[in-house]
């Protein structure tokens, strides 16, 4: 059984069309549908000039409320309170998650750029963050999807699907996905 689900992918200052159309198919096999809406600006308010980066929590906010849920996708370097940077942030049971591709990009880290290893690396965290909406909390599992990806490593590592503990939780709340 699969629940039908929207995720609205709502670009958050330009962003890469190909990586979003990559999602946009990915979450309709997952999740049941999806949507691109139109980009928004990154709200200047949220860089910090000290550190050279985006606060992911005020660019999460940021994002519309609607009824189903809100993955931005970004180009910019974000970081969270007490932490360097992020690959992404989520509201735990909301409705609004956020992804930056900025440390996701091979070039990031001085290597040439390549899209497929792009695509998978925002998947990964994409459907993580979703997770987080979803009520799911990190797991111990490295191999998850759901495991804190302390280093684009830790990101490399892990699968893009839940584990069967976390699919189980899911289920236990009456989500059922196509993972």
């Amino acid at each position: 059984m699969v629940m039908i689900m929207r995720i609205c992918i709502q670009p958050v200052g330009d962003v890469n069309d190909e990586i979003l159309k990559f999602l946009k198919k990915k979450f309709g096999e997952v999740f049941g549908m999806c949507e691109i809406l139109p980009k928004i600006d990154i709200p200047i308010y949220a860089y910090n000039f000290s550190r050279g980066q985006f606060n992911s929590t005020l660019i999460l906010k940021s994002l519309p409320t609607v009824e189903d849920i809100v993955l931005g996708v970004t180009e910019v370097d974000i970081y969270a309170d007490n932490l360097n940077f992020v690959f992404g942030e989520a509201e735990l049971f909301g409705k609004r998650a956020l992804i930056s591709l900025a440390r996701l990009r091979p070039e990031f880290y001085g290597l040439p750029p390549n899209k497929d290893v792009l695509k998978i690396r925002a998947l990964k965290e994409a459907i993580h963050e979703i997770g987080h909406v979803l009520g799911l909390i990190h797991c111990e599992n490295k191999r998850c999807v759901m495991s804190f990806s302390n280093s684009i490593i830790d990101v490399d590592l892990k699968d893009w699907r839940y584990c069967k503990k976390c699919l189980k939780k899911l289920q236990d709340r009456g989500i059922y996905i196509s993972i």
